[in-house]
């Protein structure tokens, strides 16, 4: 399927409030993401980051972690940039009320009318006291984003599983997976079929020095293979629990976070694409080293410039 394609908006369940004020009309339309994008949490993204990643030619910026209601970041980098796409990469429903993230869209859309991508999804199990229902309260969540005025286009859904894919497919534009593999993407377009946008998050470790690059992911992926919704997902999609335990075999970490030379990089984005993803973020590892020099060489060998 073609990348970087536009997304028709599909009819919202509730409809927006008698008082509530139209954005442009460009919230009818999914911002074009481009084929390739770049992640990072936001707490390590600044404007004049942002301003370099555009430069490159990265079609969207996604930012990290849970980022607050108000939506302050992405303001930012909004403000710094002329073109790129912004979304969250998520917005967790847990801390971020859905009244003020709606307030905040469209504060966005009118500033910086079609540049703004909303993500949400419902984090984990093991780091919420609150988290019961977790499908339930994601439907409550995008039933108050509709009643909000919040366009269907204009959002994304951090979906793993078929039951949360099928949402996605039915409530938003797509989905946004996070520590995936493109056995997932394959698994994803399956589910969702041919018309709702993929957009997985790809690790990727600039460095041929293989024990270096491992170590790095290793410190990385620890914190996530203890976490039962991506354990439960990887394991599902061809890991086993012993490649995935007491910090990963090599072969698991060098499939969950490759590393090599730019062209060896930009293959193993392209096997998310070749899986059925529209656009893939890339994240470099490790997190806090300066992701400039590397995302330079990536954008050469895909093109981007």
């Amino acid at each position: 399927m073609a990348a970087g394609r536009r997304y028709v908006e599909r009819t919202p369940l509730l409809a927006p409030p008698d008082d509530w004020t139209p954005v442009p009309t460009s919230s009818a339309v999914t911002p074009d993401l481009g084929r390739i994008g770049f992640w990072r949490g936001g707490p390590m993204l600044t404007p004049g980051m942002a301003a370099a990643v555009e430069r490159l030619g990265y079609g969207t910026i996604w930012i990290g972690g849970s980022p607050t209601a108000d939506l302050g970041i992405a303001e930012q980098l909004l403000g710094a940039t002329e073109h790129v796409t912004i979304a969250t990469g998520i917005v967790n429903i847990w801390t971020a009320p859905a009244a003020e993230v709606a307030d905040s869209y469209h504060r966005l859309e009118q500033a910086h009318p079609g540049r703004f991508l909303l993500g949400i999804g419902i984090g984990h199990r093991e780091r919420n006291d609150d988290y019961r229902k977790p499908f339930a309260a994601l439907v409550d969540y995008l039933d108050d984003l509709d009643a909000a005025g919040v366009p269907v286009s204009r959002r994304v859904i951090a979906a793993l599983g078929p039951r949360t894919l099928r949402l996605a497919a039915d409530r938003a534009a797509g989905t946004h997976p996070y520590m995936t593999t493109p056995q997932h993407t394959r698994f994803a377009r399956e589910t969702v079929g041919p018309d709702v946008l993929i957009a997985p998050e790809q690790r990727l470790v600039p460095s041929t020095d293989a024990a270096a690059a491992r170590e790095s992911a290793r410190g990385f992926l620890d914190r996530y293979l203890s976490l039962s919704n991506y354990r439960r997902t990887l394991e599902s999609r061809g890991f086993s629990a012993a490649e995935l335990d007491d910090g990963a075999t090599d072969a698991a970490v060098d499939a969950l976070a490759p590393h090599g030379t730019p062209a060896e990089l930009a293959a193993a984005v392209q096997g998310h694409l070749d899986a059925g993803a529209d656009h893939v973020c890339v994240q470099l590892l490790p997190q806090r080293d300066d992701p400039l020099p590397g995302l330079e060489a990536l954008a050469g060998e895909l093109g981007l410039r």
